[in-house]
């Protein structure tokens, strides 16, 4: 099944897509969910129950709706670097022995077709295509082994970074957190979709349609199952937190000359078996 949040009459709503539109799921039936994370909480009878009736109504099309944030508020958004090995060595680091792990804030992050706002205070603002993990359930010192059946789903995400920013000490809150960097979306695509772990899917980022990155997500240093597990040992997991898995070679920052986002680019990243997450980049006004 995939899923998406989208806006219409100003009010956020849940949504089925099929084909070229989308079906809400609210009205399906007496207390449907209405959002993301109501139905990923609600669990897999009613999961069912969704994706079973949505296959009825036609729905609106897609591109007559605003897309908005599939998850506002997640508890944790729990990010991955140097998770791919090309990655880190393009950049001049050792590949991890354990995974190098950071976090995003939720105001951060904006959805599909929004626009990344490109801070006036750096011109080093990098693209970074990842996939992202949507956690179904939670729990603490998960076993490998049983790791994704404690993933919901799986969507695109950009980690656009102000490398500037990032470089200033050694930890990389800052740089990874400026306001309207991270886009994620268009839509959510239930685990049962896709390959186990969502390994073996082409990931791949064009800014202004030219590829910068293609690589597949099988060459992650560390599997999804592996890092929820890695993680769950220091912390107790939730339901609709966020793990973003990595960045493949090819960011802006290690080519020579170095290409960063400008006003007026459109950066996208493209996952095999989930879309197009696309944004335009523009300028902050200066003070």
């Amino acid at each position: 099944m995939k899923l998406t949040m989208f806006t219409t009459g100003g009010a956020a709503k849940l949504g089925v897509i099929r084909d070229d539109h989308v079906v809400e799921v609210g009205p399906l039936f007496p207390d449907a969910p209405t959002d993301l994370m109501s139905l990923i909480l609600a669990g897999p009878s009613v999961q069912s129950q969704v994706a079973a009736l949505a296959e009825a109504p036609q729905g609106v099309p897609l591109s007559s709706v605003t897309l908005s944030l599939l998850i506002p508020r997640p508890g944790k958004i729990l990010c991955l670097g140097l998770n791919y090995v090309e990655h880190a060595r393009e950049g001049g680091s050792e590949v991890p022995d354990y995974p190098a792990v950071f976090s995003r804030l939720p105001s951060s992050m904006l959805p599909a077709n929004a626009p990344i706002l490109k801070t006036a205070l750096s011109d080093e603002i990098d693209f970074e295509a990842e996939l992202l993990v949507i956690l179904g359930s939670g729990g603490k010192n998960i076993a490998e082994d049983e790791a994704l059946s404690h993933v919901f789903g799986y969507t695109a995400f950009n980690d656009v970074s102000v490398r500037d920013y990032q470089r200033l000490t050694s930890q990389w809150t800052v740089g990874k957190n400026f306001d309207a960097t991270g886009p994620y979306g268009p839509v959510v695509v239930t685990a049962d979709e896709l390959p186990a772990g969502g390994r073996d899917l082409r990931l791949c980022s064009r800014l202004n349609g030219k590829v910068m990155q293609d690589a597949s997500t099988s060459d992650m240093v560390f599997s999804v199952a592996r890092t929820i597990s890695i993680l769950s040992q220091a912390m107790t997991l939730e339901a609709g937190d966020l793990i973003a898995t990595g960045t493949p070679s090819g960011v802006g920052a290690s080519r020579r000359p170095q290409v960063f986002l400008r006003d007026g680019d459109v950066i996208e990243v493209e996952i095999e078996g989930i879309g197009t997450l696309s944004n335009p980049v523009v300028a902050e006004a200066r003070a």
